[in-house]
């Protein structure tokens, strides 16, 4: 909302100041960036092991190290 707080414009006066703050608004939206994909260190995915861990005496190491 815009509000006048000194003098009387005229209405072209009014219309053309609008125009302007339109076009910077509308300019500032379409310059902002779309969501960015979450960086790969945060993937889930990336902690999975590749293989399971066979078992045995040792099975525990290989459950928590990645290949």
């Amino acid at each position: 909302m815009i509000k006048v707080v000194r003098g009387n414009p005229t209405p072209e006066e009014l219309a053309a100041a609008l125009a302007v703050v339109q076009a910077r608004a509308s300019a500032a939206a379409a310059a902002a960036p779309g969501p960015q994909p979450p960086p790969e260190w945060s993937d889930p995915a990336r902690v999975v092991p590749r293989r399971l861990p066979q078992p045995g005496p040792t099975a525990w190491r290989s459950t928590f190290w990645p290949v």
